[in-house]
């Protein structure tokens, strides 16, 4: 059998979950444990980074998912992160894992952070990418700057990630540029995109969120690599300083000269301290 190791060439499989189809990606050696991905707001199996899938996947399995009411999965997406934890918890275990690392994104760090707390003995190392903690500074304005940034990206002509994700510098410029092409290098069976829906609903969830009393994180055990960019406005950096602190095994990068998408603008340092990170 040959092992899949380029994200664009990575098939896209369904699992049926209570009568509810799933649609997912994996790539890698059939190995160790693998790596679930977490996305982000308003992300299908399409939105992630190549260089950060094929990186990773050269030594461990990943495997890519949309969660239920997203892309091409069946069902409707909940208005709530537990909720969210709940599906992806169920999506693990349909493919017949019982131990697995995360790499959550964004939204989908924060359903990271639940799934460690509520299922411990599923988690066995955890990467939470510009996100932060329930009731972190700034995450109940995500609709805001999400909805002011999509306007600003429509009288552009530009990817709204272009405004959320990067850096409005030289070199975040350029970077977002360089990442938007990524995204488009797989050009057969791409995922279906989010429904205005689905997207409302995750916009509910990361408002819930945001707003919410700050969990006790010290019951995660799990190591855990906090990383963003110094200059995340979507969910500011603070949080993830904040983060990395409430965690009890837990250490922070933060990429110079970046923003939200900090591990995509610095990926090839990312996908080399991740994999050190994974195999410590």
């Amino acid at each position: 059998m040959t092992v899949i190791t380029a994200y664009k060439d990575a098939p896209t499989r369904t699992v049926d979950i209570g009568g509810t189809t799933f649609a997912y990606r994996q790539l890698g050696p059939d190995t160790g444990t693998p790596v679930i991905f977490l996305n982000h707001l308003a992300a299908v199996l399409d939105n992630w980074d190549p260089r950060v899938v094929d990186g990773i996947a050269a030594r461990h399995r990943v495997i890519t998912f949309d969660n239920r009411g997203v892309g091409a999965s069946q069902g409707r997406t909940p208005r709530s992160v537990d909720a969210m934890a709940r599906d992806a918890v169920a999506f693990i275990r349909a493919l017949g894992h019982d131990r697995v690392d995360l790499l959550g994104f964004s939204l989908g760090g924060f359903v990271a952070q639940v799934i460690a707390a509520e299922e411990p003995r599923l988690v066995r190392r955890m990467i939470l990418a510009g996100t932060g903690p329930a009731g972190g500074e700034g995450i109940d304005r995500v609709t805001r700057v999400t909805v002011l940034d999509t306007l600003k990206a429509a009288l552009t002509f530009k990817d709204p990630k272009e405004y959320l994700f990067f850096a409005r510098t030289t070199k975040g410029r350029a970077a977002a540029r360089q990442f938007v092409n990524r995204l488009k290098e797989r050009t057969d069976d791409r995922d279906k995109p989010i429904s205005v829906t689905a997207f409302r609903n995750q916009l509910k969830a990361i408002h819930g969120w945001g707003v919410q009393r700050p969990s006790d994180l010290t019951a995660v055990q799990q190591p855990v690599l906090v990383a963003n960019g110094d200059h995340d406005r979507m969910v500011p950096s603070s949080n993830s300083a904040d983060l990395a602190r409430r965690l009890p095994d837990a250490r922070l990068t933060l990429y110079p000269d970046a923003g939200h998408g900090g591990i995509f603008q610095h990926h090839d340092e990312f996908v080399a301290e991740a994999l050190e990170f994974l195999e410590s």
